[in-house]
């Protein structure tokens, strides 16, 4: 890969406030451990990024701001571009986070006990966030075949006949880096629209399609589709600017665009602060390159966690991701319950992974491995593993 951008570059983030290493011992109860967990990455941000907000710092007042033309351009150009998706400015909104744009759709469309449908294994907050707004979960697990995941849509057909107001769709899928198929999201789109149930698709996985591998937006597979979804997207894990929320919100349908619409604007929901705008812009104008460079290392990293288990630890198995930089790591082979898993990783391999059973009890016997980091890191996390194993 013939790369301008150093990924081999190791960063030191302590002293930073990051979540990644300052949450350590409040989470795996220890600080002697590699982080390789939450889904933050450990490179350099796109140095246009940077530049252009230095350049902002250096002007000295920081008044109350609006986006503008340069800001929606960047998200609608990026969505063409690099998903075939038209879309105009009137659609779109910023919100200040995924999760929370899902919540706000949760509090906007359902009423408490409402119930919504998630796909597990799959993002915490999806079950968490609903639970806390007093909604009833109904679950459509994934089924896990020949080392990837498929939807039940036989199971699907049944739960959406419950009464089930929404459906939470999580596209490419956390934690497996799943990206469904055309045909797949079809038969969704389908299922959904007839029961009268609004989907709620998480795109924040979108731009870190692996190479050889292309996302397909929720909302451009159908009409029923387009017309019965909220799409939730960001920059924010794309060029590892998570810590400037600056995410948005694309609602083709006018009547539930004006309904969520009102809701944020209701709230004062829909308005970003200067580097919000900024960054989001400056992302999707200059980072494109980046991007792809960034992605071709990440599926390096992969592709050697993937080689040196099967050489050395073949109780441990990749599912492999199509898009994301990590990995849902199959450790069922061990023979381990969850908490001594948890513990085999934590205190004898010294390794600070996200546990399978964060996604729901469909995790038990799965790890998640966030491989966006130098690869030295990973060779070092590595070679613990295999002591640890071998012990």
């Amino acid at each position: 890969m013939n790369t301008k951008y150093n990924f081999d570059q190791e960063i030191d983030r302590s002293n930073t406030n990051s979540i990644k290493l300052e949450a350590l011992e409040s989470v795996f109860g220890s600080k002697d451990i590699i982080p390789l967990w939450i889904a933050d990455m450990d490179f350099l941000t796109p140095p246009s990024i940077t530049q252009a907000m230095k350049q902002r710092v250096e002007h000295g007042i920081f008044g109350y701001v609006q986006p503008d033309e340069h800001y929606f351009n960047a998200i609608i150009n990026w969505l063409k571009n690099r998903h075939h998706w038209t879309v105009e400015q009137e659609t779109i909104s910023f919100i200040p986070g995924v999760v929370k744009g899902f919540a706000f759709a949760i509090d906007a469309f359902t009423n408490q006990n409402d119930k919504i449908i998630i796909q597990p294994p799959v993002y915490p907050p999806f079950k968490g966030t609903t639970e806390d707004l007093k909604r009833e979960i109904v679950n459509n697990p994934l089924i896990f075949e020949n080392g990837q995941y498929r939807m039940d849509f036989d199971n699907l057909r049944e739960v959406a006949k419950t009464g089930a107001k929404m459906l939470i769709l999580c596209n490419p899928q956390n934690p497996s880096g799943r990206i469904w198929t055309r045909e797949e999201l079809i038969e969704l789109a389908e299922i959904c629209y007839d029961n009268n149930i609004i989907v709620i698709s998480d795109e924040i996985h979108a731009d870190l399609e692996l190479p050889g591998n292309k996302h397909i937006p929720f909302a451009t597979v159908s009409e029923k589709a387009a017309q019965n979804t909220i799409t939730l997207m960001a920059p924010s894990k794309t060029f590892n600017i998570a810590g400037i929320v600056s995410s948005f919100a694309v609602v083709d349908n006018k009547k539930i665009r004006e309904r969520y619409f009102d809701y944020l604007e209701a709230r004062q929901l829909n308005q970003g602060t200067i580097f919000a705008y900024l960054a989001a812009q400056y992302a999707y104008e200059t980072g494109e390159e980046w991007l792809n460079q960034v992605m071709e290392y990440v599926q390096g990293n992969i592709d050697f966690v993937d080689s040196y288990l099967q050489e050395h630890i073949p109780q441990l198995r990749v599912v492999r991701p199509d898009a994301s930089f990590l990995i849902w790591l199959d450790c069922r082979e061990l023979n381990l319950p969850q908490t001594e898993l948890e513990n085999f990783f934590i205190h004898k391999a010294k390794l600070g992974l996200n546990s399978g059973t964060m996604f729901g009890e469909e995790g038990e016997g799965f790890m998640r491995l966030n491989v966006g980091c130098p690869r030295i890191t990973l060779e070092k996390a590595l070679d613990n593993l295999k002591k640890a194993v071998a012990l």
